[in-house]
């Protein structure tokens, strides 16, 4: 008999360009874990609505994220891949989950302080992100989310709301999963040393041109050493980015070269430019091929919120007949 696998899930928002941040710090832990896990992957194209305001844009990047996703490895015979638009009922869910949260939880928010110190759009959704986003995690029975640590929040305070219907309704309805760090890609810098971001206009498109690459790498921030001064390569903004794509041994050959003088910052922006047009070339080829045609990514995306469905009925009819509601059945949109 074949052992079931454990459930893991892993969410990305439909918003402009997916970035070397959302690749090392969410998709690639993510896909890494399809041997061990039944892997669910949901575009979050309801999330994407507290900000963007574009119907063309959010279609696009939705189809762009498919394509992204498959280019990079997605087996999805056995994992799914699916759009969160597609899926209804986690917005019924996401209502009787919001029955038994406190305003006091969502005001700790990071998203939504954030929001209010930076003068920012505060909606309601803005308000209600945590909800949404734990009605996303809790109504498949998943056992473990991979998140950065800026985003072991989101799954925490899923597990607060858990706890709480639990409570009210006095048994355990919801499973709680568990949030994994990626302690080595926890925050990928961005151009000028912040995280990299879409909002701070740092990032490095994964997918762009190969000379554009090459052009927005030699950008990094450097400091002003002379070519013939040794240079520390740990703590720089360059050398964290070399990390996570070179090996051991390329990452402490260039270091030593820095160390010892005589080689430029412009020289190793040009190794970095190296390493990671290596690991991103034939991704990038696959994912040009693939975006192409989009009849077949958007058969793909309703193929996974059928199967999304599937899994989570169960699950939401158990909280449906917790609090009284009829069990009833689902179909995608």
């Amino acid at each position: 008999m074949e052992k079931k696998l454990k459930r893991s899930l892993t969410g990305i928002r439909a918003s402009g360009n997916v970035h070397l941040g959302n690749y090392l710090g969410a998709i690639k832990p993510a896909l890494e874990r399809q041997a061990d896990y039944q892997c669910l992957y949901f575009i979050a194209d309801l999330h994407a609505l507290t900000t963007t305001k574009d119907p063309q844009l959010l279609r696009s990047s939705t189809l762009d994220l498919v394509a992204t996703w498959l280019a990079l490895g997605l087996d999805v015979t056995r994992n799914l891949l699916y759009r969160q638009s597609d899926v209804p009922m986690v917005t019924e869910f996401a209502w009787y989950l919001s029955s038994c949260t406190g305003l006091g939880l969502l005001e700790k928010s990071h998203a939504y302080k954030d929001a209010l110190a930076n003068d920012k759009e505060v909606n309601h959704a803005t308000f209600a992100y945590p909800v949404l986003m734990a009605a996303d995690i809790l109504m498949y029975d998943v056992d473990i989310v991979p998140v950065g640590k800026d985003q072991k929040q989101h799954v925490e305070m899923a597990r607060d709301m858990a706890g709480s219907f639990n409570a009210v309704y006095g048994a355990p309805i919801i499973k709680l999963p568990q949030p994994v760090i990626e302690e080595s890609v926890m925050l990928i810098p961005g151009l000028d040393g912040r995280k990299m971001s879409k909002s701070y206009g740092n990032e490095i498109p994964l997918f762009t041109a190969e000379n554009q690459l090459k052009k927005l790498v030699m950008s990094i921030k450097t400091d002003s050493t002379p070519l013939e001064e040794p240079k520390m390569l740990s703590g720089s903004l360059l050398g964290d980015l070399f990390k996570v794509f070179a090996d051991t041994a390329t990452y402490d050959d260039l270091e030593g070269r820095l160390a010892k003088g005589g080689l430029g910052w412009g020289h190793a922006k040009a190794e970095l430019f190296e390493v990671i047009n290596q690991e991103l070339k034939e991704p990038r080829a696959r994912y040009f091929e693939l975006r192409k045609d989009e009849s077949s990514l958007i058969r793909l995306l309703k193929d996974g919120a059928q199967r999304a469905i599937e899994i989570g009925q169960p699950v939401l009819n158990r909280v449906r007949e917790a609090i009284g509601f009829p069990s009833r059945s689902y179909k995608p949109a």
